[in-house]
């Protein structure tokens, strides 16, 4: 995993999160519609359908937001990561053509 690039870790850390989240939420989801199928009075049931269907809602919605930012976060690493390789790319070939200048003008000298 040392070989493995930070993008590809920071958007399977996320997967796992988001599965984590919906399978809590679904979780309480069922519970509370336990609690209506159990209730007493139509609005009571009422009452813990909405708040499982809205759990469901809220848990979708907030996990969509985490996959969002983990996405935009591992591409901006590697974006950096291309950026930085590039950088160094390019002050290797500046530094290679000022050796070879310098050596030029000994051998002229």
């Amino acid at each position: 995993m040392a070989e493995a690039d930070l993008d590809v870790i920071i958007r399977s850390i996320a997967k796992k999160q988001h599965k984590v989240l919906m399978d809590a939420a679904k979780k309480r989801h069922g519970r509370l519609m336990g609690l209506a199928a159990k209730a007493k009075d139509k609005e009571t049931r009422a009452r813990h359908k909405q708040v499982a269907r809205d759990t469901l809602m809220l848990a979708g919605a907030a996990a969509r937001r985490l996959q969002i930012t983990a996405e935009n976060a591992a591409d901006s690493y590697a974006r950096s990561m291309k950026k930085a390789a590039e950088e160094m790319a390019a002050s290797k070939a500046v530094e290679k053509k000022a050796v070879e200048k310098k050596a030029t003008k000994k051998k002229k000298g």
